[in-house]
């Protein structure tokens, strides 16, 4: 057993390098930028949009990922038939029984209700098993090591703003500093210690805005259509089958659905989007419009 633990407090360990590194190299930028370049005339815009940016980040970061909650737990009596149970069609009847009483639509490409036995809860819509957070994560849309933690419900928002204002800084940064580049390298300003500063601030700032930008517009894209990245790849599965838009509800109702209905919120690192992360509306492709009412009215969001 202690070995096993000490592999594990190692892992967790260096699960934050990549976290220290983005914080060194934000750091690096900062001195850079305020102290070796020093332009008073930009430091004011060069704040905020670095203020956004570590606020978003943090809150990336530090934002514990959303688990389900009791009620898609086994009832004792279930769980006990579920544990004794070695067949696992009547391990299903079980599940099946449990799940008429939840807002669940999807269920695995054999049709079977989705459970997770690590966890030991049936698994609401777009909820997925995370093996390095080890737990279930409510719309999980992957594990990302940049912030050491999973992006899902709770912290989706903040990612995308956190990869908003990561290439807005950039921007800034190559915006203003080009200039300077420039007279450095075709020596119209003296050879100084600040001359390296200036020239790697440039190349950073502008190879890390290549990557975010690629990396945002490809989010930005998931947004509008009301997809995970796990959903992008596989499309949930339903019981009529899988269906890739099951889940949009058109571009408006797409972007309110993360960032919420009052724009006033949306550029702010708060917590804004609808719902409870457990029950989501879907399009019910295939169902008739009565059942699809009465389905709605149950899942609180007709």
């Amino acid at each position: 057993m202690a070995p096993s633990h000490a592999f594990r407090c190692c892992k967790r360990a260096l699960n934050w390098v990549p976290v220290l590194f983005i914080n060194l190299v934000v750091g690096w930028s900062y001195y850079a930028y305020v102290v070796e370049l020093c332009v008073f005339s930009y430091l004011v815009i060069f704040h905020i949009f670095l203020a956004m940016f570590i606020w978003a980040y943090w809150k990336t970061i530090w934002s514990k990922p959303a688990n389900p909650s009791k009620a898609f737990s086994l009832p004792r009596a279930e769980k006990e038939l579920y544990e004794r149970e070695e067949r696992a069609e009547a391990q299903q009847e079980i599940l099946k029984k449990v799940a008429r009483n939840l807002p669940v639509y999807t269920r695995t490409t054999g049709g079977a209700i989705r459970y997770c036995d690590f966890c030991q809860v049936i698994k609401p819509d777009r909820c997925h098993h995370c093996s390095t957070c080890e737990m279930c994560v409510l719309k999980m849309d992957h594990h990302c090591p940049w912030v050491n933690n999973c992006v899902g419900f709770s912290n989706y928002k903040y990612f995308v703003l956190f990869l908003s204002y990561a290439s807005l800084y950039c921007v800034v940064i190559c915006a203003t500093v080009i200039q300077y580049f420039i007279k450095f390298w075709t020596k119209q300003l003296p050879d100084t210690h600040a001359k390296f500063h200036i020239l790697f601030l440039f190349f950073v700032a502008a190879l890390f805005f290549i990557s975010i930008v690629s990396l945002l517009g490809y989010h930005l894209w998931l947004v509008g259509k009301n997809r995970t990245t796990i959903e992008a790849f596989r499309a949930p599965f339903f019981t009529n089958g899988p269906d890739k838009n099951g889940f949009s509800l058109g571009f408006s109702r797409n972007v309110a659905e993360v960032f919420g209905d009052q724009a006033k919120y949306w550029f702010f690192p708060v917590f804004s989007s609808q719902g409870d992360g457990h029950s989501f509306v879907t399009r019910l492709v295939q169902i008739d419009p009565e059942q699809a009412n009465g389905v709605l009215q149950q899942n609180g969001k007709g």
